[in-house]
């Protein structure tokens, strides 16, 4: 018997319809994206908006409750990680974080077409096997 995964798909946009998704999200320029997005239900996350909120939350509720805080506020702190998740960003469907596989398939064709052009520089997708996902390296466990 398998395991089912659940699954995310991630896009990054090259630098300037990354700019626009985290300060405009409903500009035309972008149209191509959000409407698929908009057809499967789905809204742009970017990275490293969500990683300083969870360094915020840590911050604010104690830091010994996110066993990722110090990795995740180490890469905050990074130049060179600053641009690369500043251009990242999660897809979440129906307000949820991780989806089945054919959510994920469906999203995933319908936004291969757009790798490449003038704003999606890479797409993946990914699942919730630990085994296939990076760990904390040892100096932030």
């Amino acid at each position: 018997m398998s395991e089912e995964w659940a699954y995310q798909v991630r896009v990054n946009l090259v630098e300037d319809a990354a700019k626009l998704a985290r300060k405009d999200p409903e500009n035309p320029a972008l149209k191509p994206l959000s409407d698929i997005l908009v057809k499967h239900n789905a809204k742009l996350r970017n990275q490293l908006d969500a990683f300083a909120e969870y360094v915020a939350a840590a911050e604010q509720r104690g830091e010994e409750n996110f066993p990722l805080y110090k990795w995740t506020k180490a890469v905050i702190e990074d130049p060179a990680k600053i641009e690369k998740h500043s251009k990242a960003f999660s897809i979440h469907v129906a307000g949820e974080e991780i989806y089945g596989k054919d959510v994920a398939d469906a999203l995933e064709a319908e936004l291969q077409p757009l790798v490449g052009g003038p704003l999606v520089a890479r797409l993946t997708k990914h699942d919730s096997n630990p085994a296939n996902n990076p760990q904390a390296p040892a100096q932030y466990r």
